[in-house]
């Protein structure tokens, strides 16, 4: 959904046309959209500047660390064939690794296209090393998952994935509450993340009370 951060230079074109060019830039007011969070504010049109669309380290940071995020939740769903009872869980446990591998496709190349560093996820459940994104799994949490098998397994699964799905609505919180997210990329992925995981999670609660 695209963010109303976006339709400022709109609303600018529009008061610009309603009042002429020889109009009183100072005695036109325009509605500017909040950041998320916060509430929208009428100022007059010659005080609003065009939106700063640059990426920020923030951005950054959110990027790499949705990575390792993502790679651990494919780890999740790598454990599902072989240890499930429930027949809807291979199917939700698919959807999230396409869903899942698509976005890290895109947060790599966004990477690359700027020249920063993309995280390895191949060492140590999904996080390169470093330390463990909101909602991701212990080892502990990862060992019990692994020794589970049939009803219990499948449980326990949507229990953790919802602890997982959660970790990244906080993730996008922190996005914006650092001042990330202008960037329009971002904020559409950022958004499309934040209404992902609530669907995932929604869904999963489902699942996890018809066992």
């Amino acid at each position: 959904m695209m963010s109303l951060r976006l339709l400022i230079p709109s609303l600018l074109l529009a008061a610009a046309a309603l009042t002429g060019c020889s109009a009183d830039r100072s005695s036109v007011t325009v509605v500017q959209p909040g950041r998320p969070g916060e509430t929208a504010q009428v100022v007059p049109l010659d005080q609003v500047e065009p939106p700063d669309t640059a990426y920020t380290d923030a951005d950054v940071r959110f990027m790499q660390g949705m990575i390792r995020h993502h790679a651990q939740a494919l780890e999740m769903t790598g454990l599902v064939a072989g240890r499930n009872a429930s027949a809807g869980l291979p199917r939700f446990a698919k959807r999230v690794e396409v869903s899942q591998r698509d976005e890290m496709d895109l947060m790599v190349r966004w990477l690359r296209d700027r020249m920063k560093q993309v995280p390895s996820v191949d060492s140590g459940h999904g996080h390169g090393g470093g330390a463990l994104m909101p909602g991701m799994l212990t080892e502990a949490q990862l060992a019990e998952l692994r020794g589970t098998k049939g009803a219990q397994f499948d449980r326990l699964f949507y229990q953790y994935m919802i602890q997982h799905h959660t970790g990244a609505l906080r993730m996008v919180e922190q996005l914006y509450a650092e001042k990330g997210g202008i960037e329009p990329e971002i904020d559409q992925f950022a958004n499309h993340v934040d209404s992902d995981q609530r669907i995932e999670i929604t869904r999963m609660r489902q699942l996890l009370a018809a066992l």
